[in-house]
């Protein structure tokens, strides 16, 4: 499709931590804003098991697809209820966005590359699961910056985001 005739396409990279969930609601309000799609991707991977052969399939990988999948309803419903509430500045309001999920197997970074192809921007939290304390940046963020197709935004914690990270209370 025609970039100049198809629907903006916003994707955000989640992985349940609280920056993701601050970095999902910001991306919300601009996919509302902006009368995008917004693209929900959560990633997720089977841990190294010493021991294992790539025939075997260890127990916790079902798990971890299965937390995933929660993690991404979850956020999916959370985006659909916030974005019910914004207000665009129109007369009228929005009622929603069309907010579209993807559960993928793979490293987040290289995911959301890919996934961010023909995308109008790339939305990242400061840093989530597995980030060193005091860090601005984590490794996913810091990874997709200088390589994504389209420009990224990476939204940092406000204080006061940390005690509600969906946003439910505003």
């Amino acid at each position: 499709m025609d970039r100049m005739t198809r629907d903006k396409m916003i994707v955000i990279g989640l992985d349940g931590s609280p920056p993701s969930l601050c970095a999902l609601r910001w991306a919300t309000r601009y996919a509302a804003r902006e009368r995008a799609s917004l693209h929900i991707v959560h990633t997720w991977q089977p841990l190294a098991t010493p021991g294992w052969s790539p025939l075997m399939v260890a127990p916790d990988v079902v798990d971890l697809e299965k937390e995933g999948r929660r993690i991404l309803e979850e956020a999916v419903a959370g985006a659909r209820e916030h974005s019910r509430s914004i207000d665009t500045g129109s007369d009228h309001e929005l009622g929603g966005i069309e907010i579209r999920p993807h559960l993928v197997e793979g490293h987040p970074a290289p995911v959301l590359l890919a996934q961010a192809e023909g995308a109008d921007l790339l939305v990242v939290g400061t840093h989530g699961h597995g980030a060193f304390t005091g860090m601005l940046l984590g490794s996913v963020s810091a990874h997709v910056i200088g390589r994504a197709p389209c420009p990224v935004v990476v939204v940092p914690m406000a204080p006061g985001d940390a005690s509600d990270p969906a946003g439910r209370g505003s």
